[in-house]
Parts: structure tokens; sequence; C-alpha cells
């Protein structure tokens, strides 16, 4: 993740290693005013240096005091609903467990992730309002725990579609094949490939920049290839961790529709509602901040200008898209779990097991009946 406050402290440390390298290209050469005795005739009149602009970095964008604490009070309640909420989906799931299915089993994983992304939550509230107080060890730990899940989750987000597309418009081919094996090496692939894409997090540690009252969680790449590092490792996050995982489910979702539409009956209006109602939750969490990090990439590589101003609305983007994308983890639980006919049933049968509720309320539930087959077509 990146936000505007550690932005500018990449674009700065950029700008330092340009400036040193050009002070050593510069001690390199050296110039005698005896060689260009001609040209300095003609230049003698310095008082034209005066209408030269006065040239000076960057004002750097860092958030006031009361926007932290806006921040931080927005992050403790993310946290504490997207607990809730996954820890509600992981009981209901492993309660139902003998019946459990392929989707099922993609949203046990996907709750999982929301779990452990929310937890790193809390760090970063008070990283917000305190700087980084929790020591170099854990700056890597929460980042890559974070980086992980971030990833994890957007690719288990793609799983869902493609078994959606194939429960739906193959129905009759999946539901001949009884898959577990594959359903848990997609799995381990996915959690695999999240790692592999978050290790160089692992570059990150406890920083404290000149000119600031707080020591930061941050990047601490240096050296002339860091630039370099940066972009490449940013094209692989547009990629892989975006485009390919919302490619899947544009082209999933399309197609279910699609074929949704040639069918009759009330379920298929709900299973559309719903599908389009996850492709736009989705769309609105996180393609403005991947846009937002695209743009920064842009700036990086100097394929588009960089301006101060320019500079500091892009930072400004990053902080106010992250936030955007932290909602994501909490409603994932209403738009797979709770509007759904399967998981709201399973749930009243839970809570009158328990007898938590009485048995006269779930009737209405009970006079709808809903094959297994169902469920696991055309409903989350």
């Amino acid at each position: 993740m990146l936000d505007g406050q550690e932005n500018y402290f990449l674009n700065t440390q950029t700008d330092r290693q340009h400036q040193s390298l050009f002070e050593k290209k510069m001690a390199a050469i050296k110039i005698k005013v005896d060689d260009f005795p001609d040209i300095l005739e003609n230049y003698t009149d310095f008082e034209n240096y005066a209408s030269i602009p006065n040239v000076s970095p960057c004002l750097p964008f860092i958030n006031s005091h009361s926007n932290n604490v806006v921040i931080a009070v927005f992050n403790s309640l993310v946290c504490f609903l997207a607990v809730t909420g996954n820890i509600i989906v992981l009981i209901v799931l492993l309660y139902n467990r003998w019946t459990i299915s392929s989707t099922d089993v993609y949203l046990l994983h996907l709750a999982v992730a929301d779990l452990l992304f929310a937890v790193t939550l809390p760090f970063w509230a008070v990283d917000a309002v305190s700087g980084w107080v929790f020591g170099d060890t854990m700056c890597k730990i929460i980042s890559m725990l974070q980086e992980v899940n971030f990833y994890s989750g957007i690719l288990l987000l793609a799983c869902i579609s493609i078994d959606r597309y194939l429960s739906i418009v193959h129905a009759t081919l999946a539901h001949k094949q009884k898959r577990p094996f594959l359903i848990k090496l997609v799995c381990a692939t996915v959690w695999g490939l999240a790692i592999a894409l978050s290790l160089p997090i692992l570059f990150k540690g406890e920083y404290h920049p000149e000119g600031f009252n707080r020591i930061i969680c941050h990047e601490l790449l240096d050296g002339a290839s860091a630039a370099k590092w940066r972009v490449i490792t940013r094209l692989l996050r547009h990629i892989i961790g975006f485009l390919i995982p919302l490619a899947a489910m544009v082209f999933c979702y399309s197609v279910t529709i699609w074929k949704l539409c040639q069918t009759r009956g009330f379920q298929k209006h709900k299973a559309m509602k719903v599908i389009i109602v996850v492709v736009l939750a989705f769309l609105i969490c996180w393609f403005p901040h991947n846009i937002t990090v695209f743009i920064d990439t842009l700036m990086r590589g100097k394929l588009i200008a960089e301006t101060c101003d320019f500079r500091n609305n892009v930072d400004q983007a990053l902080s106010a898209t992250q936030i955007l994308g932290f909602l994501h983890s909490c409603i994932n639980p209403i738009l797979y779990a709770f509007i759904g006919v399967k998981f709201r049933s399973n749930l009243i049968k839970l809570l009158v097991s328990k007898g938590i509720i009485e048995q006269s309320e779930t009737s209405h539930e009970r006079s709808v009946p809903i094959s297994v087959s169902e469920f696991t077509s055309v409903n989350i």
C-alpha cells in the first residue's frame, strides 16, 4: 500500500539520488576561467542573474493532525466491522462444512484474507496519529501481512467469478466434476502468488526523515536502480493485482448475466442483482486507487510531466483512495454472504441450534425451498 505521505518521501529520496549523481559528475569537471576569455568578455553583466527565478523543492503534502485523527478513527471502525463480519462468515461456513460448495471454499479463504487485512488497520491507525512506534520488525511484518492479503483478496474475487461462471454457464459440467483437490490447489496457488508478489515489501523499515518529527514505516530502497525497481514492482501490481482479476471478473460476470437473461424465474433476477453489486463494489473501492497509483507510476517513469502541484494532488489522491480500498474488506461479508439466500439460511439454522432465536421466526425462510444445486448455481 502507498499513501500520500509515504509517496512524498519516495519522491524526496529519488530527488536526492539524482542530485547526488549530478554533483559527482560535476565534481569530475574542472573548468578554468582562462579557458574561455572571449566568451566571458561579452558576459560581464552579472546583474541579469537577479532575474532568474528562485528555485526550491516542492513543499510536501502532510496531513493535518485533525485529518490523521479522522483516518485513525476510520481505520478502527473499518477494523471492527471487518473483524466482526468476517468472523461471522467463518463461523457459518465452518458450521456447515459438511455441505460446503466450491464457492463456499473461496468465500472461506476470502474471509480469512479480509480478516488478516483488518487486523493490520489498528497499527496504521496509531501510525497516522503518533508515527510508527512498533519497531523495525513489526514494520516489515505488518506491511507484508497487509500486502499479502491485498493480493490474495483480489485474486480470490477473480476465482469466485470464475467459479460462478462455470456453475451457471456450464452448470452440467460443473455438477459432474467434483473437484475438491483442484479447488484446494487453486487456493494454495493464490496464497503462494500473493506471498511472492509481496516480497518486495520486505525492503520496508523504520525511517526518520530529516525535518520530520516522527518515525515512519518506509521503503528503504536506495541507489541508482531504486527508481527502476519501484516501477517494475508497480507494473506487477497493476497487471497481476488488478488488471487480470478485473478482466476475469468482467468477462465471467458479463457472460453469466447474458446466460441468466436466457432463463426465467425469480432466482435469475436475484443472481443478476448480486452480480452487479459485486462488480460495482469492486470497481468503486479499488479502481480509483489503482488508477492513482498508475498515474504516480507514469510520473516516476518520467512518462508524464511532473510539477509540484500535480505531485501534491497525486499524493492527496493516494491517501483518499487508499481509505476507500480499505473499506472493501468490511463490505465483503455483506456483498458475498449476507445478501445470499444460502448464507442467510445457514446463519438462521445456526442461531436456532444455539437457542439465540426461536424456530418460529424461521418459518418464512423455510416456506421457500431451494435445492443445493440452486444455491451453488445462482446464489452466493
